[in-house]
């Protein structure tokens, strides 16, 4: 066989698996998120509740690594509250003055606890499986939050034609469709104190914005930032215009 149809039949074959591993990949649903667009901020709101949803739910099994209590300043939480959620945890600290290491209750200074003592612990509390640290997973995966909310409320049930073995679950938008976190949501899983009702669907965006805020939290700064620089240089190019005909004006 030649070089030339060698070539011929690789192309051939890339081409005929490129249509299935696109088929594979659904389209993920646009969402329309407040923290969306040059002027976007967060929706406090939602932030809080879904803050409740990560604590009543995800803090199971999914660690906030980069995040301390003192932050949830960000989301409007005030001092006494921060110290409240703070103090639901037992967090070791020393040693003390006879050398030991002790537990005391949380501050908010503390990060956030996590869920298990280590990797090998988190793997086998979850069937091998290793769950995720979420302080960045918004910017970690390709989609952003229209990916995670759309992996958080993609669990149906199998085709008829697909197998899915013990300890797995059929999601429409993961990789492969098979997931080994079952379906973290249901209906009134948590409570919200201002009356929203709990749909699946509403604590996955509530969750997916506290996620992106605790990904970027600060964003709304940054993009403030962002305004007043384009309108210091929109003001700067306006006087150095003038500048220029002024000096220029003797020549013409």
């Amino acid at each position: 066989m030649t070089r030339k149809a060698v070539l011929s039949a690789l192309a051939a074959l890339v081409l005929a698996t490129l249509p299935a591993a696109a088929a594979e990949a659904p389209k993920l649903p646009k969402q329309a998120w407040s923290f969306e667009g040059v002027f976007g901020a967060f929706d406090r709101a939602s932030t809080r509740r879904g803050f409740m949803v990560y604590k009543q739910v995800c803090a199971a099994c999914h660690s906030l690594n980069l995040l301390a209590y003192r932050h949830l300043m960000g989301v409007d939480f005030n001092e006494a509250e921060i110290k409240s959620i703070a103090a639901t945890v037992e967090v070791q600290d020393g040693p003390n003055d006879a050398g030991e290491m002790f537990m005391r209750k949380g501050i908010p200074s503390d990060k956030f606890k996590a869920p298990f003592a280590n990797e090998k612990a988190a793997r086998a509390a979850n069937n091998g499986a290793y769950p995720p640290d979420l302080s960045l997973i918004i910017k970690a995966r390709k989609g952003g939050a229209d990916y995670v909310h759309a992996l958080l409320v993609g669990y149906k049930d199998a085709p008829a034609n697909v197998k899915v073995p013990d300890g797995m679950y059929y999601n429409a938008y993961f990789a492969g469709n098979q997931l080994a976190m079952a379906p973290p949501l249901n209906e009134g899983a948590v409570e919200y104190p201002d009356g929203t009702k709990a749909t699946v669907d509403q604590m996955a965006k509530d969750v997916v914005t506290f996620l992106a805020w605790t990904a970027e939290p600060e964003m709304e700064e940054r993009k403030r930032m962002g305004v007043k620089v384009l309108l210091f240089l929109l003001v700067l190019t306006g006087m150095l215009y003038a500048l220029k005909r002024m000096i220029w004006a003797a020549v013409h």
